[in-house]
């Protein structure tokens, strides 16, 4: 569904990704996990036409979108929620959720993700007309993937989502990642700090260490590596 062949990028003169490749099928959860610096959030930023490879192509569903802006790419299919959620703080959950489904133009389909989204995160629904800046973190992260979802996204990349969360909603967060996942069939690209937790959930994983990316394979093999778990996983 998504190919990465040979990707740089860089920072003027500083190299951030030094010629990764990797691929994702349809259906599936995959994380990438790595130390900070590693390169994951330029990684997915990348993907998501934030920011401009140096050289390298990106392809989603067969078609090339290394150079497509980040619009044409979310209209594809392929949305993002970016660390640290970047909801508009100063307009209410109702209208954060309308601005997820602004390139949408089927009002019923617009129903439905919007019947979903409160499905799933039903605090959401009852806090319709509240500012998002005054949720809590875990309802912003809520927010934040209930927005991508009002896109209609048949790819889903989540940059940290257990970042500043109180730890009583992290297993719901994540729950609720395994559940879009199992029951719309979206794929998930997943960025998260807790590496036990990104693999538990995901099926396949890729190790970044600054730039590149140094082991992969199936989550369960690589929780139970040695290396692995002393560098990542406290063991």
């Amino acid at each position: 569904m998504l190919s990465v062949s040979d990707l740089q990028v860089s920072y003027g003169a500083i190299s951030a990704l030094s010629g990764i490749s990797f691929e994702i099928k349809a259906g599936s959860i995959v994380t990438l996990i790595g130390g900070n610096g590693a390169g994951k959030t330029t990684t997915l930023r990348t993907i998501s036409g934030l920011l401009r490879a140096k050289s390298g192509k990106i392809s989603f569903l067969g078609e090339e979108i290394t150079a497509l802006a980040p619009h044409k790419i979310v209209a594809r299919g392929l949305c993002h929620v970016p660390e640290g959620r970047m909801i508009f703080s100063n307009l209410t959950v109702e209208e954060n959720l309308a601005m997820g489904s602004y390139l949408q133009n089927d009002a019923a389909r617009n129903a439905q993700n919007r019947a979903y989204v409160f499905a799933i995160f039903p605090r959401l629904k009852e806090r319709l007309k509240q500012t998002a800046g005054t949720l809590s973190g875990g309802e912003q992260q809520m927010l934040a993937i209930g927005r991508a979802l009002m896109g209609n996204p048949k790819f889903l990349m989540l940059d940290e989502p257990s970042l500043g969360i109180a730890p009583r909603l992290i297993s719901t967060i994540f729950e609720k990642i395994v559940e879009i996942n199992r029951e719309r069939g979206i794929t998930i690209l997943l960025v998260e700090q807790n590496a036990n937790l990104a693999l538990e959930v995901s099926s396949h994983a890729y190790v970044l260490e600054t730039g590149r990316i140094v082991m992969a394979g199936d989550s369960k093999k690589l929780r139970a590596d040695p290396q692995l778990k002393a560098t990542y996983l406290g063991g």
